[in-house]
C-alpha cells in the first residue's frame, strides 16, 4: 500500500496537526513541500488538490482530503488501532472528545491564530502589528483559558484522563505563542494550563514536528 502523502509547509499550524497525528498513529507519510512563500499553493497543480488554495491536503490511495481538522477524524478512525488511541473508548468519550475539539476551533483557535498572525507573519509580509488587535485577542484568549483552567483542575487532559485530537489541535499555535510570540504567560500563570501544556509540548511525537517549524 502507498504511504500517504501530505503536501504542506512546515511552518503551517495546519501542517503540523496533521504531521503530529500521523506520528502518533504511527503512520508512515511522504511529505510534499508546497512552499507558501513563492506561491506553490496557488497554482494549477495544488488547486487541482485543494481548490481554496491552502495547506495542508492529504492523499490516502483515491481519497484526496483537505481542512486538517476533517483530516485528523479521518485519521484517527482510519487508524484507530494503532499507535494512540486519540478518540478515547466510548461513545461518551468520543463525544467529550469532539466536543472539546470544537471549543479549540471556535473559542480558542479565532484569538490565537489572530494574536500568531499579527506578531509572526503580518511583520514578515513588511506590515506592521496591530497593538489593539493583539490586546483584545489577548483578552479573549485569557477568557478561554479561565475556562481550560477550570476544566483541567478536573481532568489531566481537556476530554478526560486521555490524551486526544482535543489536545493535539492545540499544538501548533499554542507552540508559536510561547515560543515566537513572547505571550507564554498566558500560559504558565495558569497552573492546570501550564502542566497541560509542559505535558503534551513535550510529546516525542510532537517535539519532531516543532523541530521543523520554522518562525525566522
Amino acid at each position: 500500500m502507498a504511504a500517504i502523502k501530505v503536501h504542506g509547509f512546515h511552518a503551517s499550524t495546519a501542517t503540523n496537526m496533521v504531521l503530529c497525528c500521523l506520528n502518533e498513529k504511527q503512520v508512515e507519510y511522504d511529505f510534499v513541500l508546497i512552499d507558501l512563500l513563492t506561491g506553490a499553493h496557488k497554482k494549477p497543480q495544488y488547486l487541482a488538490l485543494n481548490p481554496f488554495g491552502v495547506v495542508p491536503t492529504i492523499q490516502d490511495g483515491d481519497l484526496t482530503l483537505f481542512e486538517s481538522r476533517a483530516i485528523l477524524r479521518y485519521l484517527a478512525q482510519k487508524f484507530k488501532g494503532q499507535g494512540t488511541d486519540l478518540l478515547g473508548s466510548t461513545l461518551s468519550e468520543e463525544a467529550l472528545v469532539y466536543q472539546w475539539c470544537e471549543v479549540e476551533g471556535q473559542s480558542f483557535n479565532p484569538p490565537v491564530s489572530t494574536i500568531v498572525s499579527q506578531i509572526l507573519v503580518v511583520p514578515r509580509r513588511g506590515g506592521s502589528t496591530d497593538e489593539a488587535a493583539v490586546e483584545m485577542n489577548i483578552e479573549k484568549l485569557g477568557k478561554v483559558l479561565d475556562i481550560y483552567e477550570e476544566r483541567l483542575s478536573k481532568s489531566k487532559y481537556l476530554a478526560g484522563d486521555f490524551f486526544s485530537l482535543a489536545d493535539l489541535q492545540h499544538l501548533p499555535h499554542t507552540h508559536y505563542l510561547v515560543s515566537a510570540c513572547g505571550k507564554g504567560d498566558l500560559i504558565s500563570s495558569r497552573k492546570h494550563v501550564n502542566a497541560w501544556w509542559e505535558d503534551i509540548s513535550s510529546r516525542p511525537t510532537w517535539q519532531k514536528v516543532a523541530e521543523n517549524m520554522k518562525v525566522n
